[in-house]
């Protein structure tokens, strides 16, 4: 399966939501178009780095990459920033990884990864902090082979208050 991966823009929106609204509804999670995911509505004004997976102009993967001052405490170990539990000592989140599941298997989750880190590694960055809801066993998996490891656990903000591990990837 040849995939490329590039920016997206909000010419994409359409197929980013698709992604992963498809992901929410394989999960029975919440989707909230006005709250958690309103984001997604209109990526250029709410991400500077978001990338897509495409296979023949059709979207069946996404990554964002958020960069941001040092968050302080013990590289690696949680703590409450801003109101949120974060991973200490990241300057920088991988954010929104989904596959949409005809996908899966085909190195496109990997590629995503091997994406933002490198472009984290670009902007000189120097841990990445990541966070996944527990039921996702697969993609704990996919970011231990890419060099995650699990520093604690939250709550997640989202409508379905969903356990979460907090990773870290020492860039």
């Amino acid at each position: 399966m040849s995939f490329t991966i590039r920016k997206a823009d909000n010419s994409d929106v359409e197929g980013v939501v698709d992604v992963i609204h498809t992901v929410f509804d394989e999960y029975s999670f919440t989707w909230e178009e006005g709250g958690y995911h309103k984001d997604l509505y209109d990526i250029e004004a709410n991400y500077e780095q978001f990338f897509v997976a495409v296979i023949d102009h059709r979207v069946v993967g996404t990554v964002a990459l958020e960069l941001f001052d040092q968050i302080p405490g013990e590289i690696g170990t949680l703590g409450e920033h801003d109101g949120f539990v974060r991973v200490q000592g990241s300057d920088c989140s991988l954010e929104r990884l989904y596959v949409h599941p005809d996908a899966r298997r085909h190195g496109v989750g990997r590629a995503l990864i091997d994406h933002v880190v490198h472009t984290a590694r670009l902007e000189e960055r120097k841990a990445m902090e990541l966070w996944s809801d527990k039921r996702f066993g697969d993609a704990h998996r996919l970011y231990g082979r890419s060099g995650a490891r699990v520093v604690g656990d939250r709550i997640c903000h989202d409508p379905d208050q969903s356990p979460e591990w907090g990773l870290i990837i020492e860039l």
